[in-house]
């Protein structure tokens, strides 16, 4: 990847700043000619996350800025020149420049995490619909398995069927049930609009019969979805993409653990493994890392996906 090295430096500090863990695993895990790449994608999300999260920054800022985002992305991919990006959003036009392939996996990984982000920005405060809430986990798993494969073991097979999406899907899932006190008092609504109108309930009815009974409803369809996940994942070639992916699932199936085990009433906040076992699920989380928002927090960090995409 031809960068310049002030960006690079610029990408590095980000990541580094942001999480060591990710900024180490990175190193470890993706293949070496993509590591300049990693850390762009990773650090350019962030950057974007965390302006997003500011507090002194309006609704409608917030609005305005993901659409310039949006905007900047789209106009790389046409290749009209960005003569007016920031240095932050110039870790984007360099990722693009170098985007020769048709239809890539980094390709895949920037629109998708661009739509992942757009819809949270848009979703604040409202109701969203079962279709939606679909869409926006789609968008999320295609994010994070595209550029697993596309970092990790990119010259080695791997099966292109909808099974490729499956485990990173059952990790949203889970991720929106694990987060849902926190996501709810920042505004953001997990579950679907059809499912409080037929119970009569309300987002924060949680420890309703009603929303309890959707819990376990979300909960087996992730375990379906894991299960169906690692048939996929035992069908791919590069070992490292295999312990990434592998690792990935196994952090979140530890969360449907403790909800089962709570009877499918959610927890205000669920402990994170510690240890020598939990670093090496972490080093697995590489990719997942790079979506930073609801979802999918850091690539390489064990921390929430997001809300905060699986954010």
């Amino acid at each position: 990847m031809n960068t310049n090295p002030s960006t690079l430096k610029l990408a590095r500090s980000i990541t580094k700043a942001a999480s060591k863990q990710t900024y180490y695993t990175i190193g470890l895990l993706v293949d070496h000619d993509r590591v300049a790449e990693a850390y762009f994608a990773y650090a350019y999300f962030r950057w974007v996350d965390d302006l997003l999260d500011a507090g002194a920054n309006s609704g409608q800022e917030r609005s305005d800025f993901i659409d310039r985002q949006k905007l900047l992305l789209d106009k790389c991919y046409r290749g009209i020149p960005a003569s007016d990006a920031s240095i932050e959003e110039q870790m984007l036009v360099e990722l693009i420049n170098n985007d020769t392939s048709k239809n890539s996996g980094l390709q895949s990984y920037l629109r998708n995490m661009m739509a992942v982000m757009v819809f949270d920005v848009e979703r604040q405060g409202k109701l969203i619909s079962q279709s939606e809430l679909n869409q926006y986990t789609g968008h999320l798993a295609s994010a994070v398995t595209e550029a697993m494969h596309y970092f990790i073991g990119h010259c080695c097979y791997s099966p292109q069927n909808e099974a490729r999406y499956l485990a990173v899907t059952a990790a949203h899932i889970t991720h929106m049930l694990r987060d849902t006190f926190d996501d709810i008092q920042a505004g953001y609504f997990n579950i679907p609009r059809e499912v409080l109108d037929a119970n009569g309930i309300t987002p924060h009815d949680v420890q309703s019969d009603a929303y309890r009974e959707w819990v376990h409803s979300r909960v087996q369809l992730a375990r379906a979805y894991f299960k169906t996940g690692r048939e996929y994942l035992n069908q791919v070639e590069n070992p490292r993409c295999k312990l990434a992916g592998f690792a990935y699932t196994a952090r979140f199936e530890c969360v449907l653990d403790l909800i089962e085990r709570d009877g499918y009433l959610l927890r205000a906040a669920y402990p994170e493994r510690k240890g020598l076992g939990a670093i090496v699920r972490a080093a697995g989380s590489i990719l997942p890392a790079l979506f930073v928002r609801h979802g999918i927090q850091s690539v390489f960090n064990p921390a929430p996906v997001r809300r905060r995409a699986s954010r």
